[in-house]
């Protein structure tokens, strides 16, 4: 027969819904604070409690330490009473001795009460806690305790309490005292009182709660469920797909008669609740989210600056319907896709499409195929202007092949002309271009290096442990590989790893002593050019190793051309006369003397010889051949010269506010 103590034991713990070691724990607890109060022990010393729970026998423990001489009572004890405690205990052994007094059990009763109630209580709000915790996002029934402006409070189980806040009440819906109903329990807090357990009857989440909960198929794994878009109380949509062939998710959801939608309409005060069929083309996702019979065009946007953006296009008097009561119905589809839906009539959208043509002829370019439907979509719209009958089935795939052409190729040019397409182009052609240059630099450089180098172990250069095996480490195997870093510049050694002055110094040091030579390129000679002396008074053409560098001279003055030895390559020089130039026949002349006095190697000697030619500012007048002097207007000199770097040909004016008039000219070279 049990004892009073352990019918109590079992008692509380089945009105605290507790495991029995969770309140056996905080009476002990309970038991062992007790004795530390009354008795006066230190924090410090071991104190354990022990209790039956068939006769309710409290009993308290204290450690104490096996000793000769006891000078401490309360944490010593004589060897003699601990053998008796332990045959085996030795010197300085630690034992659990039974210090528990005659009249333990009345005093530790009324100690204990109150930190066994508070142990309970703590021990009741934490397993509350941990179970909601589980229970979050599930749906739950509750009995509304109270109704207030700011939300409802419904009753759970035994003291749990959950709050229903007024954002999360489905609108519309009226609560009676004492009414039982399902909510979705949104979030589980801690707090000093308890569990704070906050529910939701407008959540998107309850609908597919409910749809697991009512269809067998979306339990079994048959059908699933891809997204839910809801305003509570109004209208929601849910996209389900099927992983069984042969099954349809719709029907599966729905049921027979629409017997299972309706059951959670009813119980979402009378939700209405459209049940459409997911798919991986967005396209046909998006025509099935509108819920409509028709759609006649959806186009795909995706880098719309107002987000991703589907244009869809339905049958005029399907337009309201597609948009519903207040935007509704396109919102609800736009919240289930993610896409931005734009809604548009068909007799709108073909003036549209019409409109943008003749705004941007360049359109028919890129309509290509698809230009010829649009003289038909005008003779279509013109006929329906006057005559608003349906469109035929002709018509509707004109208008639709016309409109979706219209919209692909207004995207195609502003995706185009977007600043960060060209940025990306300009990178990679930059990038290309770079890789490109370094290709170059990497084969001129490896053609540099002797073949026998490449043979040669990285060992061979006798290097120190460390910069052997940091080289190693780069990927550089031979000799050759490392000649082949050197030829790039010191810079392709110091972005190595590891590799500092030092190491590029004794890296130059054994390259030295190894005796290898890099293999210099061959220069290939000059070609001797002949001189010739032409004024001319067209654009000229340079033969194929000289430039001709003329300047601009009057009729009366004869000035001869420099040749400038260049690049065996075509280059044209084109010469602007003020006035007409005669042409002077090519007179032979001794090659040797010529080169003596005209010819130059460098553009800084070329100007030294336009110095010589325009000595003054501006030309004198002179007199011709009646003794009349010539009244012509002051010109000012000019010069043409050629750049052998970058293959221009430009004229250089001298200019009054210098001293040296030739100064910026040589600066420039």
């Amino acid at each position: 027969m049990k004892s009073e103590f352990s019918l109590a034991f079992n008692q509380i713990c089945a009105e605290y819904s507790l495991p029995r070691e969770v309140v056996l724990d905080a009476v002990r607890a309970a038991l062992v604070t007790a004795y530390r109060r009354d008795w006066k022990v230190g924090a410090t010393q071991n104190v354990t409690a022990d209790i039956s729970l068939e006769t309710g026998l409290a009993r308290i423990f204290l450690e104490k330490a096996a000793v000769e001489e006891v000078e401490d009572p309360i944490t010593q004890i004589a060897m003699k009473e601990a053998r008796h405690i332990n045959p085996s205990a030795a010197l300085d052994d630690l034992l659990m001795v039974d210090v528990t007094p005659r009249d333990f059990g009345r005093i530790a009763a009324q100690t204990a009460k109150q930190v066994i109630t508070q142990r309970l209580r703590e021990a009741e709000r934490e397993s509350q806690y941990n179970r909601f915790s589980r229970q979050e996002n599930e749906i739950i029934i509750g009995t509304i305790q109270s109704v207030s402006p700011h939300g409802v409070t419904l009753h759970l189980d035994r003291t749990e309490e959950a709050h229903m806040p007024r954002r999360e009440q489905i609108p519309g819906e009226r609560y009676m005292l004492h009414q039982k109903i399902r909510v979705y329990v949104l979030e589980v807090k801690r707090s000093s009182r308890g569990p704070e357990i906050v529910v939701s009857r407008s959540h998107p989440l309850m609908l597919r709660r409910l749809l697991e909960l009512e269809v067998p198929e979306i339990r079994a794994g048959q059908v699933e469920i891809n997204a839910v878009a809801r305003e509570a109380g109004m209208r929601a949509k849910v996209a389900v797909s099927t992983r069984q062939a042969g099954l349809d998710p719709v029907g599966a959801c729905v049921g027979m008669r629409g017997i299972r939608i309706q059951t959670i309409s009813n119980e979402l005060h009378d939700e209405r609740i459209d049940v459409i069929e997911w798919n991986k083309d967005p396209k046909i996702y998006i025509a099935n989210a509108l819920s409509m019979n028709q759609v006649l065009s959806v186009v795909l946007d995706e880098n719309n600056p107002g987000g991703r953006t589907a244009s869809v296009v339905v049958l005029d008097d399907q337009l309201s319907l597609a948009i519903g009561r207040s935007g509704q119905n396109a919102r609800l589809a736009a919240k289930l896709t993610g896409w931005r839906v734009d809604i548009q009539g068909a007799t709108e959208a073909a003036l549209w499409a019409l409109e943008q043509v003749n705004n941007t002829p360049e359109l028919l370019d890129v309509l290509k195929t698809n230009a010829s439907l649009v003289p038909r979509l005008a003779s279509i719209m013109r006929t329906h202007e006057s005559d608003h009958y349906p469109y035929t089935d002709e018509e509707r795939r004109i208008l639709k092949s016309t409109v979706e052409a219209v919209r692909e190729a207004i995207i195609t040019r502003r995706d185009a002309e977007r600043p960060a397409t060209r940025q990306a182009r300009a990178r990679r052609t930059a990038q290309e271009k770079a890789d490109a240059e370094r290709r170059e630099a990497q084969q001129a450089a490896r053609a540099r290096v002797p073949g026998a180098a490449f043979d040669q172990p990285l060992a061979t250069l006798n290097l120190s442990d460390k910069v052997h095996s940091h080289l190693a480490s780069s990927g550089l195997g031979s000799v050759g590989d490392v000649m082949e870093r050197m030829a790039l510049g010191d810079e392709a050694l110091l972005m190595i790893e590891g590799v500092g002055v030092k190491a590029l110094r004794e890296i130059k040091d054994a390259m030295e002593a190894s005796g290898l030579q890099f293999v210099e390129p061959a220069v290939e000679a000059a070609v001797p050019a002949e001189v010739e002396t032409v004024v001319a008074a067209e654009p000229v053409s340079a033969p194929e190793e000289t430039v001709e560098v003329a300047s601009v001279v009057s009729p009366e003055v004869e000035v001869p051309v420099v040749e400038v030895v260049a690049e065996p390559e075509m280059v044209e020089v084109p010469v602007a006369l003020e006035a007409e130039a005669e042409v002077v026949e090519e007179t032979p002349v001794d090659t040797v003397t010529q080169t003596e006095d005209l010819a130059v190697e460098t553009l800084g000697e070329v100007a030294e010889v336009f110095a010589e030619v325009f000595e003054d500012e501006e030309f004198l007048d002179e007199d011709d051949d009646d003794g009349r002097k010539d009244k012509r207007k002051k010109k000012k000199g000019r010069a043409m010269v050629f750049d052998d770097k970058t293959g221009e040909t430009f004229v250089v004016r001298k200019r009054r506010r210098h001293k040296d008039l030739w100064a910026d000219f040589d600066e420039e070279f």
